[in-house]
């Protein structure tokens, strides 16, 4: 039986080695030092704009939301028996209030709702400017965009 010994004078180079070969104790190179900040002044303002770009989409996504929500409730209103344009539009903005947002602009066709017929459509379109809802000063290619829901439910009468 052989028994094999290992020679430890080798060993220490080993050891005194990091993960990527480099031998523990070099000096970090100092002529670098800058780089980062060099690098973050480039990335940061990209990822500033990208992060504020998709925060200010998902707030026009969920204000579009409400606005279906609220021509829907509008809608549900305007099919009744004896309904008028007053109740719709009062029946949305109380909606539209409890999120906050004003300033959107009702039509009901046909207005009032009570001369369509049994059957007929009701249209209840919501409209609100996007500068309304942004929280950020938009920029002047959205300046005159509307975000728009509309809701189409047919005439109920007692008989």
């Amino acid at each position: 039986m052989t028994t094999h010994t290992q020679d430890f004078a080798l060993a220490p180079n080993l050891r005194r080695a990091n993960a990527f070969g480099k031998p523990l104790g070099s000096k970090p190179r100092t002529d670098r030092r800058g780089a980062a900040v060099v690098e973050f002044a480039v990335v940061a303002p990209i990822f500033l704009l990208l992060v504020l770009g998709m925060i200010e989409f998902g707030r026009v996504l969920m204000v579009q939301q409400m606005l279906i929500n609220a021509s829907r409730e509008g809608a549900r209103v305007a099919v009744l028996d004896g309904a008028t344009t007053g109740d719709v539009e009062s029946t949305v903005d109380d909606y539209l209030d409890g999120s906050s947002i004003s300033a959107a602009n009702v039509t009901v066709t046909p207005d009032p709702p009570s001369n369509a017929g049994f059957g007929d459509p009701v249209t209840v379109r919501v409209t609100l400017p996007f500068d309304q809802v942004s929280w950020l000063p938009s920029p002047m290619y959205l300046s005159g965009y509307m975000i728009t829901a509309e809701s189409v439910m047919r005439r109920e009468t007692v008989q």
